[in-house]
């Protein structure tokens, strides 16, 4: 239907078009290419995430975690956007041959679905771009916006970020509407409406019958198709990239042996005894691994991880999205120096995350859990994080002393090993010396063993172990931190020499030969960031447990009939640790424990993978809080209040007290944070209370 000079023009703009695109995009491969391959596996079973990773972006799961408005009118340009890929073809079929034989590409009824399918999708793409058009430009919501604490890259602070936004939606207005205008005066000229493309038809008879519809058809599809032409080579260097570069991310995502998704508790292990290694952690992109280089082009721009960052919703420096777009920024200027080889002129820190964002990250991974595609912020930044304080030195002071006291007495409170067992002096706890058949290890961990409130929750667990009489038995002096403190602070190597000795003493008390996995010992913590090393982190040094946390295996004993249902009067509201619940996926065990025996459990608005954080991972515990509107611990407690709960009920002791010393919770009637162990064992004292009356009453 095209003019032989129009074919001619269109080939020859086509093939400098995908020449240019070509480049683009080769250039971008190089880019990623560049980064580290590192030691977990992203390309074993490479088809099968391929295919995985495909369905995974045309799912739109991942997109609707969040904003279920915005996701909604999303989804109907991102499934516009996958038919339109068969609808340019044909439509550039139509094009090119001629009437007679475009006539074969009606298909019959599946011709008839499809042109149902474009002529709804075209109009729901408008309203879609409208839509984001409208929120972006017009309404601006809080959410889109950067603190003012964020470093930008200068590129943003420019506005490019705006100006790219706007030209992605423009090009895909004016693309669709083209098209959909082309469509409209081609039924006008055949002077007949189709029942399949309703719009279309009624765009067609606004338009009327009449010489001159054809040239309507003209512009319309050199509108939609030249526009594509004009777009390709923009398209490696705009954020309509993340089109392709996060289907691909969803392939190379962290995962299992058998594919299953790798928890975010997970870091990727540093070979320290490397010695022909230069370089540990990340000073520079090229330090980067290669999935953390395509997450700047995945990344969308949305700024979600932002929107759940108890870092930056407190009003501190730091910006997981600002990360990923202040890494795409850079890339795109230094992309052809940095795709040849070259160094980064700067380091990260410089351009990507200022100092003070990188140390207000409480590792908690609500920005990988909500990003819609698959983006490692917390990862960037632990990665970050060990350059600071393995090759250059620097971080907070306040560190060094847990530094120091974690290797000087296997601890960060610095207090003396010999006194790590002082909490259970008359409780008669057992150490696997002294009972070496026992069938569970409990970890204390170091805030259980010198932490006065944490004790408070050791001591119940030994109360809840004896009651049901668990067969078990504690390192105690032998046991050392899990260098879980030390290793999400970036001081990889003090925590392989805490992990290295913990998994030799480990081992020796809990691997037998021959053993049925029915018969393993079982580790117990109160700690979810103790959990969270002895089951994620210790793995990578031979060190293979079953480990549980104790609101798991109270949940066992209560299903047992073991232990009683709770049966607590006052009203609940659970606290889900990042380390427990996001990290490790444990939410249903603390609350089936809460409710049991008819208990009242209110939700906290944030709870379960949405949870707020209380501010104490990823060694925060241990320094002070960077500066920001409020403390991430009072931002968490008001959330509490807010449910009308009379106790908060937690699983971690770092939560605990973070919770329990915030402002709000000094206030007058404010409910109490408690352990949910201290509940238990609360409700054995005053079963034990009743019956010892009741036995005194008859005597």
């Amino acid at each position: 239907m095209l003019t032989v000079p129009e074919k001619v023009v269109f080939v020859l703009l086509a093939a400098a078009s995908l020449y240019y695109a070509y480049l683009g995009f080769a250039r971008v491969v190089r880019v990623v290419a560049r980064g580290q391959v590192g030691p977990l596996p992203r390309t074993d079973s490479l088809p099968t995430r391929v295919v995985q990773g495909a369905l995974k972006a045309l799912s739109q799961r991942t997109v609707f975690r969040a904003r279920p408005a915005a996701s909604t009118f999303h989804a109907f340009v991102f499934y516009g956007f996958v038919l339109y890929l068969l609808v340019n073809v044909l439509d550039g079929l139509t094009g090119f041959l001629p009437p007679a034989w475009t006539a074969r590409l009606d298909f019959g009824v599946v011709g008839d679905v499809y042109r149902l399918f474009a002529d709804v999708l075209t109009v729901l793409i408008l309203v879609g771009i409208v839509f984001f058009l409208v929120r972006r430009f017009l309404v601006r919501p809080r959410e889109l916006q950067h603190n003012e604490r964020t470093l930008l890259h200068e590129k943003v602070r420019e506005g490019a970020v705006r100006r790219d936004s706007l030209v992605v939606a423009v090009f895909i207005f004016l693309h669709v509407g083209f098209r959909f205008v082309g469509e409209s005066f081609l039924l006008a000229a055949e002077g007949h409406a189709d029942a399949w493309q309703p719009f279309a038809s009624a765009m067609a008879g606004l338009i009327g019958p009449g010489e001159g519809r054809m040239i309507g058809w003209h512009v319309g599809w050199w509108g939609a198709l030249g526009l594509i032409l004009a777009f390709l080579p923009y398209f490696p260097r705009s954020k309509h990239i993340h089109l392709f570069a996060a289907p691909a991310k969803f392939a190379l995502e962290r995962r299992r042996p058998d594919l299953s998704p790798l928890p975010t508790g997970v870091l990727e292990p540093i070979d320290l005894e490397d010695e022909s290694a230069e370089q540990f952690g990340a000073a520079k992109l090229e330090h980067l691994r290669f999935p953390q280089l395509l997450d700047a082009y995945a990344c969308i721009q949305c700024n979600r991880c932002a929107d759940v960052c108890p870092a930056n919703q407190t009003g501190k420096a730091l910006s997981p999205a600002a990360l990923e777009i202040n890494k795409r920024w850079e890339l795109n200027l230094i992309a052809d120096a940095f795709a040849k080889g070259e160094e980064s002129p700067r380091p990260l820190v410089d351009f990507a995350i200022s100092p003070e964002a990188v140390w207000a990250c409480t590792t908690c991974g609500a920005c990988m859990e909500v990003c819609p595609v698959g983006c490692e912020q917390m990862i960037d930044i632990v990665d970050i994080r060990r350059d600071l304080v393995m090759m250059q030195g620097e971080f907070p002071a306040e560190l060094q002393n847990a530094f120091r006291g974690m290797e000087r007495t296997g601890n960060p409170w610095g207090i003396a090993p010999a006194e790590r067992m002082a909490w259970a002096e008359g409780l008669g706890v057992p150490t696997v010396e002294e009972n070496p058949d026992f069938e569970v290890l409990f970890f204390v961990g170091c805030a259980g063993a010198y932490d006065p409130a944490a004790q408070r929750t050791t001591k119940a667990m030994v109360r809840i172990l004896e009651h049901a009489k668990v067969n078990y038995a504690v390192l105690g002096k032998d046991e050392r931190c899990t260098g879980d403190p030390a290793r999400r602070a970036g001081n990889e190597y003090l925590y392989y020499q805490l992990a290295t000795e913990n998994v030799e003493t480990l081992n020796a008390v809990l691997i037998e030969e021959n053993l049925d996995s029915a018969k393993r010992k079982l580790v117990l913590t109160t700690c979810p960031h103790c959990f969270n090393a002895l089951a994620n982190d210790y793995p990578q040094l031979g060190g293979n447990y079953e480990v549980v946390h104790h609101t798991q295996l109270i949940e066992r004993l209560t299903a047992e009939g073991r232990l009683p249902p709770l049966a607590e009067t006052r009203s609940l509201t659970f606290h889900d640790p990042c380390y427990l619940g996001r990290h490790n996926g444990v939410y249903d065990a603390p609350r089936e424990v809460l409710r049991a025996g008819g208990a009242q459990l209110v939700e906290m608005e944030k709870s379960r993978n949405d949870s707020f954080c209380c501010g104490a991972g990823g060694a925060q515990f241990w320094k002070e809080e960077e500066p920001g509107e409020k403390r991430v611990s009072e931002e968490r407690f008001s959330q509490a209040l807010a449910t009308g709960a009379e106790v908060v009920a937690t699983g971690c002791p770092f939560c605990k007290v973070m919770l329990a010393s915030s402002e709000s919770a000094q206030a007058e009637g404010a409910p109490e944070v408690l352990d949910v162990a201290q509940l238990v064992a609360a409700r054995l004292d005053a079963i034990q209370g009743r019956l010892d009356a009741a036995s005194a009453a008859s005597d």
